[in-house]
């Protein structure tokens, strides 16, 4: 019973004179609260150096490694299209590999191709980077030397 005659006394108050002190105090705390804002320090690798093979990211989980083909052989020749897809349910991972017979085929279809649509998505091309050596297995043998 006390704290709602304090709440009505202090709405009324506060009322009276615009934005009450009560308001102000809460609001000269907060607009003093010491917010930081999370640094971010990632970077970015570099871009990879062109070569046949491009990495393409963004795809329709429909999209399949013939629908790539077609539409990346529009620019040249393509020796191979691979849409990646997860062993279980067969469907697509989102992202693929097309890989054009020389480097002047594929940086064409990296220009053309890098922020299109297809089937409905976005799509974003770039040179694919070399896959870096597996990790070793928890549980491989530990290899010894004679």
């Amino acid at each position: 019973m006390a704290m709602r005659a304090a709440a009505r006394a202090a709405l009324s108050a506060n009322s009276q004179i615009g934005m009450g002190s009560g308001m102000k105090a809460l609001y000269s705390t907060f607009s003093r609260f010491p917010f930081k804002l999370p640094e971010s320090k990632i970077e970015k690798p570099p871009p990879a150096d062109p070569s046949t093979n491009l990495f393409v990211s963004g795809l329709n989980k429909r999209t399949t490694s013939e629908g790539l083909h077609k539409e990346f052989a529009k620019f040249g020749e393509v020796v191979e299209a691979k849409v990646v897809t997860d062993r279980v349910s067969g469907f697509s991972k989102g992202f693929g590999f097309v890989k054009y017979a020389t480097i002047e085929e594929a940086t064409s279809g990296l220009k053309a191709m890098d922020g299109e649509f297809l089937e409905g998505w976005v799509i974003f091309v770039e040179y694919a980077r070399p896959r870096s050596p597996l990790p070793p297995l928890n549980n491989a043998a530990p290899q010894r030397q004679w």
